[in-house]
């Protein structure tokens, strides 16, 4: 399993029209083989008036998140990204991770 994640510093005055980009894009994420699922989180607010947001992609590989950032549907759920820039500060941070180990709930212990 890999893990691809994206931390977005948002300022607090455009956390509603960042989280209002997030919910009304069109995601092509589930026509790719290899993903499992999509989370976009909302974290703590900041003493300097910032929100952390994460998305979180999980993929049954590290070689299915690569097909999915060179594939047609990345390109065209990215397409208007550059508008959204103004809208959090920076670049979005990446960070990707490998599995080592898996619990679920129900399963055996």
């Amino acid at each position: 399993m890999f893990l691809a994640m994206n931390r977005f510093t948002v300022p607090l005055e455009n956390a509603e029209a960042f989280e209002a980009l997030w919910l009304g894009r069109e995601s092509r994420l589930n026509e790719l083989p290899g993903f499992v699922a999509f989370h976009m989180l909302r974290g703590p607010e900041a003493e300097d008036g910032t929100r952390l947001y994460a998305s979180h992609t999980v993929w049954e590989s590290e070689e299915h998140f690569r097909n999915w950032t060179t594939s047609e549907q990345f390109r065209a759920a990215h397409a208007g990204a550059g508008q959204s820039r103004k809208l959090h500060s920076g670049a979005p941070r990446f960070e990707g991770f490998t599995a080592i180990q898996s619990l679920e709930a129900g399963a055996a212990r």
